[in-house]
């Protein structure tokens, strides 16, 4: 009996040693089959973290970002301003000179130039004229507005590859990156109009290009732009600008402005531009007059710069 039970015992001992060996092995391999679908992702992120190059400093991209101004109290006031505007509106403000800070505000970065465009044009035929001359067809894009001035200009620049090269080489000389548009993508507007501009781009080529003495004939004429245009920036006085409109495919307004504005304490290049929600352009002009009224207000907290000419 005891050998009987004894031996019992053992085989007893061995089974149930088997078997928690077999249940522990089989949470082992659970364990194992179920890690790499919770790990893989952090193995993948961390491989792709190491095979690129480190994001740059945020120095370098915070003139881009709108995000980079969210907490300044002028972001906070223009937030209060926008609230009260039934559109999505965009603002880039910088001081004069190159390579200048910006702030920026607003939902609405980038989209057609229309008008705006001419200013570049007409600096680019500016430079065609020998000696520099300002033509009647200038006087008329900038002053009025004048598609058809602005249309010759375009076309005495050459073929439209080769005018949207020179109106580049113009924006480049000035620090913008922006690609003008040689085809007429929507008949019957300019193939120039069409180009895509940015906010911060257009802000950036006109603090540079306002500086270069080259230019201030075409600077002065944005101080006489005739007054059924002056809404937006043209009711602050001293402001050198030009506006650019224009309907969507499906008919509603962007319309937008780049200017000079003269403060007590230098000059402010500024670009803005409103999409109102009705897709009206008077609405839209009357939203970039608000704005225009808010920089009024807030004209001692903007960046400001100075020319050496």
């Amino acid at each position: 009996m005891c050998g009987n039970s004894n031996r019992w015992s053992v085989g007893g001992v061995i089974a149930l040693v088997v078997a928690v060996c077999l249940v522990l092995t089989s949470c082992v391999f659970r364990d194992h089959r179920s890690a790499p679908a919770s790990s893989t992702p952090a193995l993948n992120s961390s491989t792709h973290h190491t095979a690129v190059a480190p994001p740059p400093p945020a120095t370098t991209t915070a003139p881009e970002s709108p995000a980079a101004d969210a907490g300044t109290p002028l972001a906070a006031e223009f937030g209060k301003l926008e609230k009260k505007l039934n559109a999505a509106m965009g603002i880039a403000i910088s001081a004069v000179g190159a390579n200048r800070k910006q702030l920026v505000f607003g939902d609405w970065p980038s989209g057609p130039a229309w008008s705006t465009s001419k200013v570049p044009l007409t600096i680019t035929a500016l430079r065609e004229e020998n000696p520099p001359t300002v033509t009647d067809s200038m006087r008329a894009a900038i002053t009025e507005s004048d598609n058809a001035a602005a249309e010759s200009i375009w076309e005495g620049l050459g073929d439209p590859v080769t005018a949207a090269h020179k109106v580049e080489a113009v924006l480049r000389k000035y620090g913008d990156p922006t690609t003008v548009e040689w085809r007429r993508l929507r008949p019957p507007f300019t193939a120039f109009g069409q180009t895509i501009w940015s906010l911060t781009n257009q802000a950036r080529f006109t603090a540079v290009a306002v500086c270069d003495s080259a230019n201030t004939p075409i600077f002065a004429l944005m101080g006489q732009v005739e007054s059924g245009q002056s809404w937006g920036l043209g009711i602050i006085p001293g402001t050198r600008f030009k506006g650019g409109w224009g309907p969507s495919p499906t008919g509603n307004y962007l319309v937008r402005q780049l200017g000079v504005l003269k403060t007590p304490t230098g000059l402010t290049a500024v670009a803005l531009a409103a999409e109102p929600a009705s897709g009206s352009f008077n609405d839209g002009t009357e939203e970039l007059t608000e704005v225009s009224k808010w920089l009024t207000s807030h004209i001692a907290e903007l960046p400001t710069g100075q020319c050496d000419h």
